[in-house]
């Protein structure tokens, strides 16, 4: 039996963007549940739309996801001669011919189809030349192509995903096949390297679904067993548009760069147009290898749910390990904070403080407080500023609702005065705890009248942990300064 192979072939355009990634997983899952390859090749034979850095994006980003490709990268623009070769072989064969129109020409002719209602496409009026006009044109050196001869008939073929498809020929253009700059256009070089390459099956996104006849002509044209292939639906945006730019970070890299972990992203990615048939939703990597078919894609276009996507980042950023999680967090700290490793925050917390912490293991602390309500790990930015900096708020929201800024200021300084009996090296959330409780119910303070204020000055936040958590994370200097702060602005 045949090994099968799949490929992913990105253009060096751009950045990889969503829609590519899951392609590449899709042809790299496919591969893989049947034993087999998955190969890389970069078409870069487009130089008006290369981009400098591109060709390293794509790898980083695949790297990045961990998908891996097999045996080494084909580079399209390595293999010119090779498909100069085979675009003679076909005009030798009488399956192309040499077109020696003017762009002028060409949109000239395709203005007077479209006046006449009729659809626009070559009129073959280079076809008609003799040989003899042909050769005296090539010999002066005339600008030129080489068109396929697209044959009467029909094109029939079964889609591993949308079931048996068939194209009339005469709807189809006849597809410049070699540029007046000897360099393939995508189809030549397409068929040509998927076949050189030992593809067995090509999976690529619906927007190719029309050239798949022109491939398939091709294949006949070459005497070649074409591949099978799959055509997978679009990825949409929430308006059931193509997602683009518009609908906000489309590339690989920018997701990553905003938090996300490439284990949440393939998981989303896998599911997007993919139905396990159950209501499993976290897949790694590898069960995706076991789980995923072909036969459970589904034809309509996917919408890309960014909340989704967040909700289950959020569940993976919650099942790592405190250590990795801190340090992961960390690059996106220090660009807002850049000493924030090498020099201490303030006294409790700094390098030289008498327990020896390091802003390491403060912002350890941190992030154990926060891991449960990030969906990104960028997110530690903002959810934790408060720990990395003077707190700053309106002062009426310090007070409890139903209670007023007088009783807020009282319960304050309250606190002030009773923490410090709390020695330093039993600062705990327990011992903090059960005592600010217990001073509560001796004093008849009021639960929310007292933790409201305590937990707003400690963090300038409506929203965030018990001041309990924060107050031992902050550490006892610290604490007493924000409880002494917030109640002198209160004065």
């Amino acid at each position: 039996m045949k090994e099968v192979k799949t490929r992913f072939a990105p253009s060096p355009t751009g950045d990889l963007h969503i829609g590519g990634l899951r392609t590449a997983l899709y042809s790299y899952l496919f591969a893989k549940k049947n034993k087999g390859k998955f190969l890389l090749r970069i078409e870069d034979t487009d130089q008006a739309r290369y981009q400098e850095g591109s060709v390293e994006s794509i790898l980083e980003s695949l790297k990045w996801t961990g998908i891996k490709y097999d045996d080494e990268v084909i580079y399209q623009s390595r293999r010119i001669k090779i498909y100069q070769k085979y675009a003679k072989d076909l005009i030798q064969k009488g399956s192309a011919y040499y077109c020696f129109c003017s762009q002028q020409t060409l949109d000239k002719m395709r203005q007077e189809q479209i006046n006449r209602g009729v659809a626009a496409k070559y009129d073959r009026r280079c076809l008609k030349l003799s040989q003899g006009e042909v050769e005296e044109k090539l010999k002066k050196g005339e600008p030129h192509v080489i068109r396929m001869k697209i044959p009467p008939g029909k094109t029939k073929f079964h889609d591993l995903i949308r079931g048996d498809l068939e194209f009339e020929n005469e709807t189809l253009d006849d597809q410049v096949l070699l540029k007046s700059d000897g360099y393939p256009t995508y189809h030549l070089a397409n068929v040509v390297d998927d076949h050189e390459m030992g593809i067995t099956c090509v999976i690529r996104a619906e927007e190719w679904l029309p050239s798949t006849p022109k491939h398939l002509i091709l294949y006949q044209m070459l005497n070649w067993q074409p591949p099978e292939f799959a055509h997978l639906p679009m990825v949409l945006a929430p308006d059931k548009s193509k997602l683009s730019k518009r609908h906000g970070a489309t590339s690989v890299l920018e997701f990553k760069k905003l938090g996300y972990l490439p284990e949440a992203l393939i998981n989303y990615l896998a599911l997007l147009g993919w139905n396990p048939d159950s209501d499993r939703e976290f897949f790694t990597l590898k069960e995706l290898e076991n789980e995923f078919s072909l036969e459970k894609v589904q034809k309509a276009g996917a919408v890309f749910d960014i909340h989704k996507l967040d909700w289950m980042n959020g569940y993976y950023i919650r099942q790592l390990p405190l250590e990795k999680l801190t340090q992961l967090c960390i690059p996106y700290l220090q660009q807002c904070y850049p000493e924030l490793v090498s020099k201490p925050l303030h006294k409790s917390t700094g390098c030289q403080n008498k327990f020896g912490m390091t802003n390491v293991e403060y912002i350890k602390k941190v992030v154990a407080l926060e891991q449960e309500r990030m969906k990104k790990l960028s997110d530690i930015v903002e959810l934790a500023d408060y720990f990395f900096k003077e707190v700053n708020y309106d002062v009426n929201l310090l007070k409890w609702k139903g209670s007023d800024l007088a009783t807020a200021k009282q319960r304050l300084k309250f606190l002030a005065d009773q923490l410090p009996q709390i020695p330093e090296e039993n600062w705990t959330r327990r011992s903090i705890e059960d005592l600010v409780k217990s001073l509560i119910k001796n004093h008849d303070l009021g639960t929310g009248k007292t933790l409201w204020p305590m937990r707003v000055a400690l963090t300038g936040r409506e929203k965030s942990p018990g001041p309990f958590e924060v107050a031992e994370v902050l550490g006892k200097d610290e604490t007493l300064k924000r409880l002494k702060k917030a109640a002198s602005m209160l004065s």
